[in-house]
């Protein structure tokens, strides 16, 4: 048996994304019981050189939006970047999971070998389709999730490696 490409990467973003969901309510049950201003979250940060909870909960939510979309030759919703609330947070990520489910196994099966090429700040970066979403996306994405769940466990928001694992 073999996996798909569609199902290593919809199924899967949306489940971590579905994490975050839950993990960034956590955090904005805790502000709200011990009474602490929410934007003392959400601008934390684990080191003064890392980007805070707000920014790592963008960038998960773009680079699933943005992989999904290079993989399936589509343009990725565009946002703004100005989410300062656990609401705002939540409803961002909220509608990147609407995205990821508007696309059907067709698009991105068949992806694998496909030319993908990311123009950064310095560089420009090309992969195959398969590498660019094990070795790119699915990393990038799973590490600013973790940063984020980080984030709040060292503030005190009471959240586990069940948290950030989802139901099974």
């Amino acid at each position: 048996m073999t996996i798909s490409m569609y199902q290593a990467s919809i199924p899967v973003l949306i489940r971590t994304l579905n994490n975050l969901v839950a993990i960034l309510e956590k955090g904005a049950k805790y502000a709200e019981t011990k009474k602490i201003d929410p934007s003392v979250l959400i601008n934390s940060r684990l080191s003064p050189d890392m980007f805070p909870l707000s920014k790592q909960v963008q960038i998960a939510s773009d680079i699933a939006n943005r992989g999904a979309a290079r993989l399936a030759e589509v343009e990725a919703p565009k946002f703004e970047d100005n989410e300062n609330t656990f609401p705002q947070l939540i409803d961002r990520i909220q509608k990147t999971i609407a995205h990821l489910n508007t696309f059907k196994p067709e698009q991105i099966d068949g992806s694998e070998e496909k030319t993908v090429t990311l123009q950064m700040r310095d560089n420009t970066l090309s992969f195959q389709g398969m590498p660019y979403l094990l070795y790119f996306v699915l990393p990038n994405v799973y590490f600013h999730v973790t940063t984020a769940y980080d984030i709040l466990r060292h503030c005190g928001v009471e959240v586990g490696k069940q948290d950030f694992l989802g139901q099974p």
